[in-house]
């Protein structure tokens, strides 16, 4: 049979795109379905601060009246300001084991973003650099971690049959609570031993202060970055929303310079683990095992998001040890908690002192995932 593309508004005809996952995922035991409601919200103006940024269109595809796949296009004027290189992007992409799908698909995001002018095309990125990015490549035997991709083994090979390139890898570390080399354990016990610095939970009360904090280090932390766009400012105030309904203050601190902030560390409960039967909805069942597993089971593994140091340090010596103090610090308060593992994700494949930094942690790449890209035909412009 032939394959329809169809494409649906944001916010108003996107059931079949949030459905599209469970015909892809059937039978993969390792797939976790994400809340329905979440995703919606995601793809949904006036929930999702992205629309104040960018520009979606949202695609799937059928074949005998089934759904066989699906994705996304996206405009973010922010990178464009940034980068000014005409570079848009695509997400959400996932297939059955069906080249001529992938192909359909992908032609479709082409066109949408060719008619809005952009010559090169970059993805899987869901919807910004700071969600869900690349396809899964390496690690199927495990389940993704919270925000965190997960992909068929098929769907790499599907991209690269519609003439996508290998344009970035990252990495997902793996690291065992309790095990911390011990020339770690002498950094932190030597900055710990440091009067100018402490080492302070994050202040709920004050969240929009913490958050200010946090986003102004990891701004100047992350600016050099391969595709970094900093968050709006409508961003950020969704993302202190987000993280005071999840986060642990024992597991997020600042580190201070003289009562002066310095940098940040930021490890959330790995909601994928909590919610791994729920199937996607959230009910007064659901919500009522959610709050127990969070606070009173206590969940076992969590996802390192972001560890950062403002760039005036990174080349003092009296500090080169605070990174490793940060890591350490957070392991030791994982494992007070109960928690036996933890991701630390995403790094960049070629970001050499950070996944130094990591691996002499005694962490190990358990998955890997790919982003690409390629240019955009301009006889697809006028496609519909």
């Amino acid at each position: 049979m032939a394959i329809e593309i169809r494409e649906h508004q944001p916010g108003r005809d996107i059931k079949p795109f949030i459905d599209a996952t469970r015909v892809v995922f059937d039978g993969d035991p390792n797939w976790v379905e994400p809340l329905s409601f979440d995703i919606k919200d995601r793809l949904t103006p006036g929930k999702n601060p992205f629309f104040g940024r960018g520009e979606l269109g949202l695609f799937t595809a059928w074949r005998d009246g089934r759904v066989v796949g699906r994705i996304s296009a996206q405009l973010d004027h922010e990178h464009l300001k940034r980068y000014g290189d005409h570079t848009g992007f695509f997400g959400f992409f996932d297939t059955i084991d069906d080249e001529e799908v992938g192909k359909a698909l992908m032609d479709a995001a082409e066109a949408w973003l060719a008619r809005r002018g952009m010559t090169n095309m970059r993805g899987p990125i869901s919807l910004t650099m700071n969600e869900e990015i690349g396809v899964l490549i390496e690690g199927f035997d495990t389940p993704p971690a919270m925000l965190m991709s997960h992909s068929r083994a098929w769907q790499d090979r599907i991209a690269l049959s519609t003439g996508l390139t290998k344009a970035k890898d990252f990495y997902a570390w793996r690291f065992e609570v309790g095990k911390i080399p011990p020339r770690a354990r002498k950094a932190w016990a030597e900055v710990k031993a440091m009067p100018e610095i402490k080492l302070r939970s994050v202040r709920l009360r004050d969240m929009s202060s913490e958050l200010s904090h946090i986003l102004r280090i990891f701004n100047d932390a992350w600016q050099n970055n391969w595709g970094y766009v900093p968050a709006t400012p409508e961003e950020a105030k969704k993302l202190g929303e987000d993280l005071k309904l999840i986060l642990d203050p024992q597991l997020a601190f600042i580190a201070e310079l003289d009562g002066r902030p310095v940098g940040m560390c930021i490890c959330l409960p790995n909601l994928n683990e909590v919610i791994r039967d729920f199937d996607g909805k959230l009910n007064p069942v659901t919500i009522a095992k959610l709050l127990w597993r969070l606070k009173v089971k206590g969940p076992k593994s969590g996802r390192l998001m972001m560890l950062g140091i403002a760039s005036e340090l990174r080349n003092v010596r009296k500090y080169a040890g605070l990174s490793h103090a940060l890591y350490v610090e957070i392991a030791m308060r994982g494992e007070k908690l109960g928690y036996e593992w933890g991701e630390l994700s995403w790094t960049l494949e070629d970001n050499r002192p950070i996944n130094l930094g990591i691996k002499s942690m005694g962490a190990h790449i358990y998955k890997k995932y790919r982003v690409y890209e390629k240019p955009i035909a301009q006889s697809t412009k006028g496609a519909t």
